[in-house]
């Protein structure tokens, strides 16, 4: 099974961690490939699209570039869970099943639950003020992680990912109005879904996710103490409950 990594706004692969590794020794068999989006990563000097259709066509030519081809598991969190849930509208035969984490979709909740608005300020001040890039992580750490024993360690490895491949202020800004203006089928995925949220999740409320998960009658699970970056603040978990939902739907 290849499980195809997508990340959230200005995040790139390096944000994942230790993580593909931890779920693919969880997982015998399994592949895990990491993608950055345009704009972000690797790929900082591209301009973001500014639609989550354009972000998969670039997904699947990249997949297809590399000789990797479908189907595919994805699992993505935030805005890449935007990209997963249109992917598997755009090409259902290429996606046998998704895990989304944390996000939303405009044709199920209202904006002030999809970007809760403690966080208006922060983000105009990651985009526009914050002109040292220790401010500019420690924003996003705060609104993303209820991780407090880990942030020293987690700063570091952020500031050099944004070192080496720094997103500018105009892609940031594109990937917001991707987002904002993405409008998801009413209609339940062809694949199967499996969607996890945090209880406790300061940037995306988790009644997004169970609006979803109601909507497209199909599982979800709610962590009680994560926060957004759900991968990063209970990796365990998140894990295990990949696992049982594999166990429960074979198909998948």
């Amino acid at each position: 099974m290849t499980w195809i990594f997508l990340r959230g706004l200005t995040r790139e692969t390096a944000h994942w961690g230790s993580f593909p590794d931890a779920f693919q020794h969880a997982l015998p068999g399994s592949s895990v490939i990491c993608l950055d989006l345009p704009g972000n990563g690797q790929l900082h000097g591209m301009a973001s699209p500014l639609s989550i259709a354009g972000m998969v066509a670039y997904c699947r030519r990249e997949l297809i570039r590399r000789g990797q081809p479908p189907p595919y598991c994805l699992l993505a969190m935030s805005l890449g869970a935007m990209v997963a849930t249109e992917w598997s509208y755009m090409a259902a035969s290429e996606i046998s099943g998704c895990v989304l984490i944390n996000t939303s979709l405009r044709a199920f909740s209202p904006f002030y639950r999809r970007l809760q608005p403690r966080n208006y300020l922060r983000l105009l001040k990651l985009l526009l003020l914050a002109k040292k890039p220790a401010d500019a992580e420690r924003l996003v750490l705060q609104m993303t992680s209820h991780l407090a024993d880990r942030q020293a360690q987690v700063m570091d490895e952020w500031l050099q990912a944004r070192a080496r491949h720094p997103v500018s202020t105009a892609n940031g800004l594109r990937q917001i109005v991707a987002a904002l203006r993405y409008r998801a089928s009413s209609r339940s995925p062809a694949a199967k879904v499996l969607i996890l949220c945090s209880e406790h999740d300061a940037l995306v409320h988790a009644s997004c996710s169970l609006a979803m998960a109601a909507h497209w009658n199909c599982p979800v699970q709610l962590n009680p103490f994560a926060g957004h970056d759900l991968a990063l603040d209970d990796p365990a978990w998140l894990i295990e409950r990949v696992q049982q939902w594999l166990e429960s739907v074979p198909s998948a």
